[in-house]
């Protein structure tokens, strides 16, 4: 899940956001997921296809000119931007021509906490943009209330100093929502239901891409 901190900053929702979840008590473990698994399904839907489109092209183009593809998030999401890297990285490049270069700003804990201490946390990402990307190159951002001040921070170098943004959002979106180049937004009230979806979505971007180019006899071929 994510902070603490970004529970207090999610607005609140409006007349045609989705209805709040859960919103009563269950008596079940059983009965609970059956409503979870329904609330997934609800939000999966409500995806926008054109967006996942978009998203695929940003990353295939970028594994195509061997740019660097970035990706950073907080808590949950952290977790979901270090699978990305282990999952573009290694997956995409089997039985393909493509060998991505995926790095998480998220996952070096020694980096991590020397800019917090010597700089401030809303540091933490846009400081190794500074010294690591370039332009052209890309940043998937992923944060469930889209708020998070090191995400939009990051967002925000990363607009002005020419690479291309993804946001994974969910909740309202917040700033990352409109500031990200394109917005893969997850329409829903609960933490698990939005990173959960935002796990499948890094994993079809990466299984797209992978199978986009291969031969149909290695995709039948091959595990995904």
């Amino acid at each position: 899940m994510s902070t603490a901190s970004d529970l207090t900053d999610v607005a609140p929702p409006v007349d045609d956001a989705p209805a709040k979840f859960p919103a009563v008590p269950y008596d079940s473990a059983a009965t609970y997921f059956g409503a979870y698994a329904a609330e997934l399904a609800r939000a999966a839907s409500a995806v926008e296809a054109a967006a996942v489109a978009r998203a695929a092209a940003v990353l295939l183009d970028a594994y195509t000119r061997e740019a660097t593809v970035f990706s950073c998030g907080n808590g949950g999401s952290a977790s979901i931007a270090n699978h990305l890297q282990c999952d573009h990285t290694k997956n995409v490049g089997r039985s393909t021509d493509l060998l991505p270069r995926v790095m998480s700003l998220s996952v070096n804990v020694e980096v991590l906490t020397a800019i917090a201490n010597d700089h401030g946390y809303e540091d933490i990402f846009t400081h190794q943009l500074q010294s690591q990307s370039r332009p052209g190159d890309v940043l998937v951002a992923v944060s469930s209330s889209g708020r998070s001040a090191n995400i939009v921070g990051a967002l925000r170098w990363a607009r002005d100093h020419g690479l291309h943004t993804i946001a994974l959002t969910g909740f309202d979106g917040g700033e990352a929502r409109t500031i990200a180049d394109v917005s893969i937004h997850v329409g829903g009230t609960n933490y698990g239901v939005i990173e959960d979806l935002h796990q499948a979505v890094m994993h079809a971007l990466a299984q797209y891409i992978r199978q986009s180019r291969m031969t149909p006899a290695a995709i039948s071929s091959n595990v995904f």
